[in-house]
Protein backbone atom coordinates (compact mmCIF):
# COMPACT_ATOMS: atom_id res chain seq x y z
CA UNK A 1 0.00 0.00 0.00
CA UNK A 2 1.63 3.15 -1.12
CA UNK A 3 1.86 5.43 2.20
CA UNK A 4 1.68 9.55 1.99
CA UNK A 5 4.18 12.02 2.56
CA UNK A 6 4.81 14.23 5.61
CA UNK A 7 2.77 16.83 3.82
CA UNK A 8 0.17 15.06 3.35
CA UNK A 9 -0.54 13.88 6.93
CA UNK A 10 0.18 17.21 8.13
CA UNK A 11 -2.81 17.97 5.94
CA UNK A 12 -4.81 15.31 6.48
CA UNK A 13 -4.27 15.89 10.74
CA UNK A 14 -6.89 19.03 10.25
CA UNK A 15 -9.57 17.07 8.68
CA UNK A 16 -12.19 15.57 10.71
CA UNK A 17 -13.44 12.22 9.19
CA UNK A 18 -16.64 11.91 10.44
CA UNK A 19 -17.75 15.32 9.78
CA UNK A 20 -19.98 16.88 7.24
CA UNK A 21 -18.53 20.51 6.24
CA UNK A 22 -20.65 23.77 5.31
CA UNK A 23 -19.58 24.77 2.25
CA UNK A 24 -17.46 27.85 3.41
CA UNK A 25 -15.61 26.09 5.83
CA UNK A 26 -15.13 23.38 3.59
CA UNK A 27 -13.15 25.88 1.58
CA UNK A 28 -11.38 27.02 4.45
CA UNK A 29 -9.69 23.85 5.19
CA UNK A 30 -9.03 22.86 1.59
CA UNK A 31 -6.73 26.03 1.08
CA UNK A 32 -5.35 25.57 5.18
CA UNK A 33 -4.31 21.86 3.83
CA UNK A 34 -3.08 22.49 0.25
CA UNK A 35 0.59 21.57 0.50
CA UNK A 36 1.88 21.51 -3.11
CA UNK A 37 4.50 23.65 -4.64
CA UNK A 38 2.29 25.22 -7.38
CA UNK A 39 -1.49 26.64 -7.17
CA UNK A 40 -3.39 23.71 -6.80
CA UNK A 41 -6.84 23.74 -8.48
CA UNK A 42 -10.00 23.35 -5.78
CA UNK A 43 -12.60 20.56 -7.36
CA UNK A 44 -15.92 19.65 -6.40
CA UNK A 45 -17.23 16.14 -6.70
CA UNK A 46 -20.44 14.86 -6.90
CA UNK A 47 -21.71 11.36 -6.44
CA UNK A 48 -25.26 11.62 -8.17
CA UNK A 49 -28.29 8.89 -8.01
CA UNK A 50 -28.53 8.14 -11.03
CA UNK A 51 -27.98 5.28 -13.30
CA UNK A 52 -25.13 6.25 -16.10
CA UNK A 53 -26.39 3.64 -18.07
CA UNK A 54 -29.90 4.90 -18.68
CA UNK A 55 -30.49 7.15 -21.31
CA UNK A 56 -33.06 9.17 -19.29
CA UNK A 57 -30.57 9.82 -16.57
CA UNK A 58 -27.33 11.35 -18.41
CA UNK A 59 -26.55 14.61 -16.32
CA UNK A 60 -24.07 17.23 -18.48
CA UNK A 61 -24.33 20.73 -18.65
CA UNK A 62 -22.45 23.80 -18.90
CA UNK A 63 -21.52 26.66 -15.67
CA UNK A 64 -20.32 29.83 -16.03
CA UNK A 65 -17.94 30.70 -13.36
CA UNK A 66 -18.21 34.09 -12.42
CA UNK A 67 -14.34 34.21 -11.16
CA UNK A 68 -12.92 32.11 -14.00
CA UNK A 69 -10.58 29.23 -13.49
CA UNK A 70 -7.31 31.16 -13.01
CA UNK A 71 -5.46 30.68 -16.41
CA UNK A 72 -5.71 31.68 -19.56
CA UNK A 73 -8.55 29.45 -21.71
CA UNK A 74 -7.15 29.20 -25.23
CA UNK A 75 -9.98 29.22 -27.32
CA UNK A 76 -10.20 26.72 -30.90
CA UNK A 77 -13.02 27.18 -33.40
CA UNK A 78 -13.68 25.21 -36.51
CA UNK A 79 -15.59 27.80 -38.94
CA UNK A 80 -14.96 28.93 -42.43
CA UNK A 81 -16.04 32.01 -44.58
CA UNK A 82 -17.64 35.23 -42.77
CA UNK A 83 -18.00 32.44 -39.71
CA UNK A 84 -13.95 32.30 -39.15
CA UNK A 85 -13.62 36.07 -39.59
CA UNK A 86 -16.23 36.83 -36.88
CA UNK A 87 -14.81 34.54 -34.63
CA UNK A 88 -11.04 35.94 -34.64
CA UNK A 89 -12.37 39.54 -34.52
CA UNK A 90 -14.25 37.94 -31.25
CA UNK A 91 -10.34 36.85 -30.11
CA UNK A 92 -10.55 33.03 -30.72
CA UNK A 93 -6.89 31.83 -30.09
CA UNK A 94 -7.28 29.50 -33.18
CA UNK A 95 -10.08 29.96 -36.20
CA UNK A 96 -10.20 27.59 -39.22
CA UNK A 97 -11.09 24.62 -40.97
CA UNK A 98 -9.97 22.33 -43.22
CA UNK A 99 -6.43 23.16 -42.01
CA UNK A 100 -7.60 23.25 -38.59
CA UNK A 101 -8.47 19.91 -38.99
CA UNK A 102 -5.66 18.32 -40.11
CA UNK A 103 -3.45 20.15 -38.05
CA UNK A 104 -5.25 18.13 -35.30
CA UNK A 105 -5.09 14.82 -36.84
CA UNK A 106 -1.10 15.31 -37.28
CA UNK A 107 -1.03 15.39 -33.18
CA UNK A 108 -1.81 18.99 -32.67
CA UNK A 109 -3.75 19.32 -29.08
CA UNK A 110 -2.66 23.14 -28.01
CA UNK A 111 -5.54 24.75 -26.79
CA UNK A 112 -8.52 24.42 -24.27
CA UNK A 113 -11.39 24.22 -25.17
CA UNK A 114 -12.87 23.76 -28.94
CA UNK A 115 -16.64 25.15 -30.38
CA UNK A 116 -17.63 24.79 -34.19
CA UNK A 117 -20.42 26.08 -36.60
CA UNK A 118 -22.90 23.64 -37.57
CA UNK A 119 -21.68 23.59 -40.69
CA UNK A 120 -18.31 22.20 -39.82
CA UNK A 121 -19.36 19.23 -38.10
CA UNK A 122 -19.11 16.86 -40.94
CA UNK A 123 -15.50 17.69 -41.18
CA UNK A 124 -14.94 17.84 -37.15
CA UNK A 125 -16.72 14.21 -36.69
CA UNK A 126 -13.85 12.42 -38.10
CA UNK A 127 -11.80 13.64 -35.22
CA UNK A 128 -14.25 12.40 -32.41
CA UNK A 129 -12.03 9.38 -31.07
CA UNK A 130 -9.17 11.94 -30.68
CA UNK A 131 -11.25 14.91 -29.26
CA UNK A 132 -13.47 13.51 -27.06
CA UNK A 133 -11.39 11.22 -24.99
CA UNK A 134 -9.75 14.43 -23.93
CA UNK A 135 -14.06 16.60 -23.72
CA UNK A 136 -12.60 18.56 -26.61
CA UNK A 137 -14.83 17.23 -28.97
CA UNK A 138 -17.66 20.15 -29.81
CA UNK A 139 -21.37 18.99 -29.12
CA UNK A 140 -24.84 20.61 -29.41
CA UNK A 141 -25.88 19.27 -25.55
CA UNK A 142 -22.72 21.17 -24.36
CA UNK A 143 -23.33 24.45 -26.24
CA UNK A 144 -20.04 24.39 -28.27
CA UNK A 145 -22.12 23.84 -31.98
CA UNK A 146 -22.47 27.51 -32.10
CA UNK A 147 -23.99 29.17 -35.05
CA UNK A 148 -22.31 32.12 -36.43
CA UNK A 149 -24.15 35.06 -34.68
CA UNK A 150 -23.69 33.17 -31.38
CA UNK A 151 -19.91 32.77 -31.92
CA UNK A 152 -19.07 36.23 -30.18
CA UNK A 153 -21.21 35.33 -27.04
CA UNK A 154 -19.65 31.87 -26.80
CA UNK A 155 -16.29 32.49 -26.84
CA UNK A 156 -16.56 35.60 -24.45
CA UNK A 157 -17.98 33.22 -22.10
CA UNK A 158 -15.41 30.34 -22.44
CA UNK A 159 -12.61 32.84 -21.67
CA UNK A 160 -14.46 34.13 -18.04
CA UNK A 161 -14.54 30.42 -17.32
CA UNK A 162 -16.64 28.77 -19.13
CA UNK A 163 -16.36 24.95 -17.22
CA UNK A 164 -18.51 21.71 -18.94
CA UNK A 165 -19.59 19.04 -16.60
CA UNK A 166 -21.33 15.66 -17.17
CA UNK A 167 -21.85 12.32 -15.61
CA UNK A 168 -18.81 9.94 -15.17
CA UNK A 169 -19.68 6.35 -15.83
CA UNK A 170 -19.05 5.63 -12.15
CA UNK A 171 -22.33 7.79 -11.24
CA UNK A 172 -20.12 10.84 -10.47
CA UNK A 173 -19.70 14.83 -12.06
CA UNK A 174 -16.24 16.42 -11.59
CA UNK A 175 -15.92 19.78 -12.06
CA UNK A 176 -12.74 22.45 -11.28
CA UNK A 177 -13.57 25.44 -9.20
CA UNK A 178 -10.43 28.01 -9.40
CA UNK A 179 -7.33 27.59 -7.74
CA UNK A 180 -6.17 28.07 -3.95
CA UNK A 181 -4.84 31.28 -4.18
CA UNK A 182 -8.50 32.38 -5.22
CA UNK A 183 -10.14 34.40 -2.13
CA UNK A 184 -13.06 32.31 -0.20
CA UNK A 185 -15.59 34.46 -1.98
CA UNK A 186 -14.60 33.77 -5.26
CA UNK A 187 -14.14 30.38 -4.94
CA UNK A 188 -17.59 30.37 -2.98
CA UNK A 189 -19.31 32.30 -6.02
CA UNK A 190 -17.77 29.48 -8.68
CA UNK A 191 -19.58 26.71 -6.12
CA UNK A 192 -22.65 28.19 -6.22
CA UNK A 193 -22.48 28.82 -10.14
CA UNK A 194 -21.62 24.95 -10.55
CA UNK A 195 -24.34 23.71 -7.83
CA UNK A 196 -27.13 25.90 -9.73
CA UNK A 197 -26.27 24.48 -13.13
CA UNK A 198 -26.31 20.87 -12.19
CA UNK A 199 -29.47 21.31 -10.28
CA UNK A 200 -30.73 22.90 -13.43
CA UNK A 201 -29.50 19.78 -15.56
CA UNK A 202 -31.55 17.38 -13.84
CA UNK A 203 -33.19 14.74 -15.69
CA UNK A 204 -36.73 14.01 -16.17
CA UNK A 205 -35.65 10.11 -15.92
CA UNK A 206 -34.20 11.14 -11.94
CA UNK A 207 -35.93 9.23 -9.68
CA UNK A 208 -35.46 9.56 -5.43
CA UNK A 209 -32.02 11.54 -4.41
CA UNK A 210 -30.84 13.70 -7.31
CA UNK A 211 -27.06 14.24 -5.47
CA UNK A 212 -26.61 11.47 -2.70
CA UNK A 213 -22.98 13.27 -1.55
CA UNK A 214 -20.68 15.89 -2.60
CA UNK A 215 -17.05 16.80 -1.56
CA UNK A 216 -13.98 19.24 -2.39
CA UNK A 217 -10.11 18.68 -2.50
CA UNK A 218 -7.65 20.77 -4.31
CA UNK A 219 -5.32 18.71 -6.81
CA UNK A 220 -3.44 16.77 -4.57
CA UNK A 221 -5.18 16.94 -1.05
CA UNK A 222 -7.84 14.84 1.04
CA UNK A 223 -11.35 14.92 0.22
CA UNK A 224 -13.49 17.08 1.98
CA UNK A 225 -17.56 16.05 2.63
CA UNK A 226 -19.82 19.25 2.64
CA UNK A 227 -23.32 19.23 3.83
CA UNK A 228 -25.44 18.45 1.24
CA UNK A 229 -28.11 20.51 2.99
CA UNK A 230 -26.29 24.24 2.25
CA UNK A 231 -24.55 22.88 -0.44
CA UNK A 232 -27.61 22.20 -2.64
CA UNK A 233 -29.18 25.31 -1.18
CA UNK A 234 -26.91 27.47 -2.85
CA UNK A 235 -27.81 30.13 -5.16
CA UNK A 236 -27.10 33.35 -6.69
CA UNK A 237 -30.05 35.30 -6.16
Amino acid sequence: MARHGKNYQQAISLLDKAKVYHPREAIELAKKMAHAQFDETVELHLRMGVDPRNANQQVRGVALLPYGLGKKVRVLVFAQGESEKIAETAGADFAGGDELVKKIEDGWLEFDTAMATPDMMGKVGKLGKMLGRRGLMPNPKSGTVVAETDLPRAISDARKGRVEFKLDRTAIIHVPLGKVSFEDDKLMGNLTAVIEAVMKAKPSGAKGQYVRSASLTTTIGPGIRLDLKPTLSLTSA
